[in-house]
């Protein structure tokens, strides 16, 4: 299946990757910073450039463990069992094995996903490295290099001074450049909460898009935990000024496509005009628009209050509802329409609590905005105030989880068949259009009754599909055939 999912990377003859993951890309101007020679490579040609006389290996991981809150929602809904992130990740790990056995060399896991390995790191990695690069990570490669004696598990220290980040020299993956680091809002649950809030300069972010555009990346892709705080020096403010000018000199530099990762509900309602004039700069429409990702999290007062409290600032739990309905109006009015993402699951959760959650979504349905809305298992990542939390599970989620989930996928798929032509205009691939079309009108519509069945069984349906197996011939052809009588069962 990797052939399929996860083709090979583009690479040079030395084996260095032509475009790579952001993170990557940091972690390779900050060694180079410090007189490393680094070679970013795809996994596929790691033993080649390792036999040119590597000493240590540095993997960048998202989700080692398939337990990311998307990956973890997939796998409970389809009977748990291990996601493909985390097969992957076995295949790397067994390649890794070969390579050590050969070769004398240390191997370094870091990334987003680093939390996941902190607790038991298979045996063939020597460090798991948890944080930003900037600070420590430098003193640990040397070390590795010098073979003196590191820790298992190594926290890092985040870098307070811009001065101390420097700016990717290679292309990222996606035209991806960073704008802001950190955030300020504290909720218990986010692993970014711990980060020192930093937005960089205008001039700073240009120099990272003049690095992707000269390997012909011509679309931006802005990494920000919440797009309305860059430049902003509290959460009262919208800095509007530094936001325009940065959308204002992105266009200049010949960007043709703005696209960013989060924003929050709270400052959109408190300066639409930022977001009116983004969007006119950025030349979003119906054909080019963007969907970020945006905190619904929940509609309880005391999930609210005790996991998430400034969630809503300037404002509070009692202004939430009609706040996320305001903000959601003034984004679809600029062609922004937001992937709404809510948190489930709490230890002290009860379904009194995710009956509030589910009128909170009846309210916002109720407005037809075009948004899409997922709950998700709430995840305790290993950098987060709810770290010691358990991992959810079906025996754990409240009860009442499984019609809000059932509420929420319908109403999604209704704003994915109303947007299935701007879904597919991003890809320039006509087959991928067109199958991504032909998925959309015929195969989502016909899986109600999957949903349904895990609402009245309470997810317990979920559990006829674990030992399903799609990682071997059967399980795949067992999956396509499904997916055809589903698309077929509909022409009538």
């Amino acid at each position: 299946m990797d052939k399929i999912f996860t083709p090979p990377e583009k690479t040079d003859r030395d084996g260095r990757a032509i475009f790579a993951p952001y993170p990557l890309r940091k972690v390779e101007a900050i060694l180079t910073s410090h007189g490393f020679n680094v070679i970013v490579t795809p996994p596929e040609k790691l033993e080649k450039v390792v036999s040119k006389g590597a000493k240590v290996i540095g993997i960048n991981t998202h989700d080692p463990l398939g337990i990311e809150p998307v990956s973890m929602k997939l796998s409970i809904i389809f009977g748990g069992g291990k996601t493909w992130t985390a097969k992957f990740f076995e295949e790397l790990g067994e390649k890794i094995k070969k390579i050590k056995s050969k070769y004398d060399i240390k191997v370094v896991v870091g990334g987003a996903g680093a939390w996941q390995l902190e607790k038991e790191p298979p045996e063939w990695i020597d460090v798991v490295f948890i944080g930003h690069a900037e600070i420590d990570f430098p003193e640990i490669v040397k070390k590795l290099e010098e073979g003196e004696k590191v820790p298992r598990v190594v926290k890092a220290r985040y870098p307070k001074k811009l001065s101390e980040i420097p700016p990717i020299i290679n292309a990222a993956r996606g035209g991806e450049v960073q704008i802001t680091r950190g955030c300020p809002r504290g909720c218990w649950f986010c692993s970014v909460t711990p980060d020192t809030f930093i937005s960089f300069p205008i001039d700073y972010i240009l120099k990272e898009v003049e690095v992707n555009m000269r390997a012909g990346i011509k679309d931006v892709s802005l990494i920000t935990d919440d797009m309305m705080l860059y430049g902003a020096k509290s959460l009262r403010e919208v800095n509007h000024d530094a936001i325009i000018r940065l959308y204002t000199e992105l266009k200049k530099a010949g960007v043709d496509y703005i696209n960013f990762a989060h924003i929050s509900a709270a400052p959109v309602k408190l300066s639409p005009r930022t977001i009116k004039e983004m969007s006119e700069i950025a030349g979003w429409n119906e054909q080019k628009a963007v969907s970020p990702v945006v905190g619904l999290e929940t509609g309880s007062e005391k999930i609210f209050n005790k996991y998430m409290k400034m969630k809503a600032f300037p404002w509070g739990y009692n202004n939430w509802k009609d706040l996320i309905v305001e903000a959601t109006a003034i984004m679809n009015d600029s062609y922004i329409y937001p992937c709404y993402t809510m948190t489930i699951g709490y230890p002290d959760e009860t379904d009194e609590d995710v009956e509030q959650s589910i009128k909170l979504v009846e309210y916002i349905i109720d407005h037809k905005p075009i948004a899409w809305i997922f709950p998700l298992p709430v995840i305790p990542m290993g950098t987060s105030k709810i770290r010691d939390n358990p991992l959810p599970a079906i025996e754990r989620l409240p009860s009442r989880y499984w019609d809000l989930l059932y509420m929420t996928w319908k109403y999604d798929l209704q704003i994915t068949r109303k947007l299935a032509r701007t879904i597919t205009a991003t890809s320039k691939n006509k087959v991928v259009r067109s199958l991504a079309t032909y998925l959309i009108d015929k195969v989502f519509n016909n899986v109600e009754w999957y949903f349904k069945q895990l609402k009245e069984s309470k997810g317990k349906s979920a559990l006829s599909y674990k030992d399903l197996n799609l990682n071997t011939t059967y399980g795949v052809m067992w999956a396509i055939a499904q997916l055809f009588k589903l698309a077929f069962s509909s022409s009538g």
